[in-house]
């Protein structure tokens, strides 16, 4: 699982007008699933299931 940087970097990811992250091939804005015994907060793209992982 790569991080949401590391997917902006390699094109996986792109932002919105409005800042917000969408996967590059579905262009989908990617939902949040938080866990609060992690660290980081897991981004989903809810079309193709791709997941990245975002530091709080």
């Amino acid at each position: 699982m790569k991080s949401t940087r590391k997917g902006l970097r390699d094109g996986d990811l792109m932002k919105d007008t409005y800042e917000r992250l969408n996967c590059a091939d579905c262009e989908q804005v990617l939902k949040k699933e938080n866990d609060p015994d992690e660290v980081f907060s897991v981004r989903i793209c809810p079309e193709c299931g791709e997941r990245f992982k975002e530091l709080r």
